[in-house]
């Protein structure tokens, strides 16, 4: 009976100085957390190469000159087109540099009656044409702005009718070699693939023409005003990561 009111005075006194030597503790700090660094929206990356299809149509104007005749008049080209490009691309910092090559199905045709000749009609018909360019754009994120040149080649077939007496037709083909330059913009709408507009204008200069049967003897200025919409797909990783 003794021993328990011993241990029982004991603990009611542990009791009373618990208080006193909490009080006596210095002040814990409060517990700190270190919070992971934010993901930033992922920047997408232009670098790659990439392959596409594009299409779209063409106003254009060629000028036919006699040889020892003169001026025998001009007339508008227009049509449709269909084609492919492949490229490569290379990202630094927000520029953008590429190179590529562009090859083309045409049907721009135009035609006028001669003012050097009765009863002539001369005629102009773009079959297929290439470009082969070199490519500066500034990107933000996915959109990328971008201009461009380089040579540019068209295959053209011209004609000439006549009707009456004497008539005849008479055809010359021409492979014409001229430049290009152009402006473009394209968006990323998926991980590798974006859609883009452009514009080029082709100046294929002015060229002497002459036929196997000698009807056809001109210098020929041909220039050519292309708008087109593109779809591309880029292989290689497409999105950065940045925190």
């Amino acid at each position: 009976m003794k021993r328990a009111t011993i241990l029982a005075a004991a603990a009611i006194a542990v009791g009373a100085a618990a208080p006193a030597v909490a009080a006596d503790l210095p002040a814990q700090a409060p517990a700190t957390y270190t919070k992971a660094p934010a993901i930033v929206q992922a920047a997408y990356d232009w670098s790659g190469f990439y392959v596409g299809i594009n299409g779209g149509g063409a106003t254009g104007r060629v000028d036919w000159n006699a040889d020892g005749f003169g001026d025998e008049g001009s007339h508008n080209l227009s049509g449709g087109t269909v084609g492919g490009q492949i490229g490569y691309r290379w990202q630094m910092a927000s520029w953008v540099f590429g190179l590529e090559a562009q090859g083309n199905w045409a049907d721009f045709t135009g035609s006028n009656s001669s003012l050097q000749f009765l009863n002539t009609t001369n005629s102009t018909k773009v079959d297929s044409f290439g470009l082969f360019t070199g490519q500066i754009g500034y990107a933000w994120d996915r959109a990328l702005f971008y201009v461009k040149g380089g040579a540019a080649v068209t295959d053209n077939k011209y004609t000439s009718i006549t009707t009456g007496v004497g008539g005849g037709i008479d055809t010359a083909n021409e492979t014409r070699w001229g430049a290009a330059v152009g402006v473009g913009f394209e968006y990323a709408f998926a991980p590798s693939w974006s859609f883009g507009l452009e514009y080029d204008h082709l100046f294929m200069g002015n060229n002497d023409v002459v036929s196997n049967a000698g009807f056809i003897a001109d210098h020929i200025k041909e220039d050519v005003d292309l708008f087109t919409a593109r779809v591309n797909y880029k292989f290689g990783g497409p999105v950065v990561a940045r925190y």
